[in-house]
């Protein structure tokens, strides 16, 4: 514990730091990988979007005889030959099948197949319908959502910080949290479905948190400088980066064990899908959130205002300064 706090002490005071500015143009090149990578994962592995976006219909075999899945696609091809098919097991006891949009006669033949391959009766086949505007409407509404989310973040960073280019740089971060949590969530196999969004909504607010955390103390640091401060801007941005570093992982473990356990639950133990969609959602995002806001989103703060006329001239001076000292050393 002493030496934790120890090194605790040694990135606040800077006698130890790690170097998230200095060495900026490796993490942005590692950024932008991941979000190319991110971006090309549907071309591999197409992204899966659930019922709710795409319409169709929906049946649930209540306590079947078998869980084989395999009994459930033929059930359905034997009514309606060629149809796609989704076949899961819910609860570990459950089948719920999805298929393409069905015409009434055709869901009450597929529910009937299924009910006797199943060796159930018919009353413990259920059968829903979802229709593709319901889809195309909850698709709209998640987008309006985002595109919401992201303008009143930018506006009230803008204002707290007092400059867009603060602002400008957490929406990035925010970005590009969202872009590597949906490729590694696409690269997992999983749906994208309304719970799935919920949890990315939820962790671009964790990151704004993590981020406006890290933002406060760098404008604490760059506000304090003045001429007889010896450091440049970007070193006060990195100072304050790892002053806010412990912090920052102790939230995030913090917050991703327990999102972690819920995960490991839903899927490995009550097959809840709903529980696994919103937490693989979460906990990707918020170890990718903490990443972002470290190595990208202050960084590129720093990237923004280091051009500024006035800070290029103390930046300067603050140079000049040393070497000069240098050399009377």
């Amino acid at each position: 514990m002493a030496s934790m706090s120890e090194f605790g002490n040694n990135l606040y005071s800077g006698k130890t730091s790690f170097p998230f500015v200095a060495k900026r143009r490796l993490w942005f090149i590692i950024a932008i990988a991941l979000v190319v990578g991110s971006i090309l994962v549907p071309f591999i592995r197409p992204v899966q979007f659930s019922i709710e976006f795409t319409g169709g219909s929906q049946f649930t075999v209540t306590a079947p005889n078998s869980i084989d899945q395999s009994t459930a696609t033929k059930a359905v091809h034997s009514v309606v030959p060629g149809a796609a098919t989704k076949v899961v097991v819910v609860s570990g006891k459950d089948i719920r099948v999805q298929t393409d949009q069905m015409s009434d006669e055709e869901t009450q033949k597929v529910s009937a197949a299924l009910a006797e391959r199943y060796g159930v009766d018919l009353e413990s086949v259920t059968s829903s319908f979802i229709g593709p505007a319901w889809g195309e409407n909850v698709t709209k509404q998640s987008l309006w959502g985002l595109a919401i989310f992201l303008a009143l973040t930018f506006l009230i960073l803008a204002l707290y910080f007092r400059t867009w280019k603060m602002s400008a740089a957490a929406i990035i971060g925010l970005l590009d949290v969202l872009v590597i949590t949906i490729g590694v969530y696409a690269l997992a196999g999983f749906e994208i479905s309304p719970a799935a969004v919920i949890g990315f909504l939820t962790i671009l607010a964790y990151s704004l948190y993590d981020t406006t955390v890290v933002f406060d103390k760098v404008r604490e640091n760059t506000t304090e400088d003045g001429e007889k401060s010896g450091r440049t801007f970007g070193e006060s941005v990195n100072l304050a980066v790892n002053q806010t570093l412990v912090r920052s992982i102790n939230t995030s473990v913090v917050a991703a064990l327990p999102v972690g356990a819920i995960l490991f639950i839903g899927a490995f133990w009550l097959g809840a899908e709903t529980l696994t969609d919103i937490s693989l959602s979460i906990f990707v995002g918020i170890l990718v959130a903490t990443y972002s806001t470290l190595f990208v989103a202050a960084p590129l703060y720093s990237l923004f205002r280091e051009n500024e006329p006035q800070l290029m001239a103390r930046d300067a001076k603050i140079r000049e300064a040393r070497a000069k000292a240098t050399v009377d050393a």
